[in-house]
């Protein structure tokens, strides 16, 4: 797979820390515990050494998922750009027609996705829905509860989602 993976600065940096505790953390005491499990002798009916080595793939796994990601990357700047409408790296601000209640989102890439805690997919359908929105626009989106009536209030850049 070429494709490209967008995330921001704090995404890119958080995937690169991960690795990096799986390199130094999770891998090193993955090595220890099978090492452990080999000197308990039979291997054949050891469930820590098979369950040492099922976590040992496991890591492997994430790690190369991991590594894959990083190296097709694409990092989205937002410094100099002018939060004028919806768009990757945007935070909005949304009031539901219906309840008037407010809603803040950031949209990120998937890996950094947290709905709960107000980031976005920038491939979710209400971020879809969203793009090229301003201020003042109305957006209805169909979402799992059913369709759902916004109007775009601000956009700005969260001067903590720069990392």
């Amino acid at each position: 797979m070429d494709e490209r993976v967008p995330m921001t600065p704090r995404g890119y940096a958080a995937l690169k820390a991960e690795l990096q505790r799986l390199i130094s953390v999770e891998r090193p005491a993955n090595i220890k515990d099978i090492e452990e499990a080999i000197a308990h002798g039979d291997l054949s009916e050891n469930a820590e050494y098979h369950a040492a080595k099922e976590r040992q793939a496991h890591i492997a796994g994430h790690m190369a998922s991991i590594d894959d990601k990083l190296g097709r990357a694409q990092v989205i700047e937002t410094k100099g750009q002018t939060p004028d409408k919806v768009r990757f790296g945007v935070t909005v601000v949304l009031q539901d027609i219906e309840t008037q209640d407010e809603v803040t989102y950031t949209i990120v890439g998937e890996d950094e996705a947290d709905a709960p805690a107000g980031r976005l997919s920038v491939t979710s359908p209400v971020a879809r829905a969203l793009m090229n929105k301003e201020a003042g626009d109305e957006v209805t989106v169909n979402v799992p509860k059913g369709i759902r009536e916004f109007e775009v209030l601000e956009t700005r850049f969260d001067d903590d989602d720069e990392a």
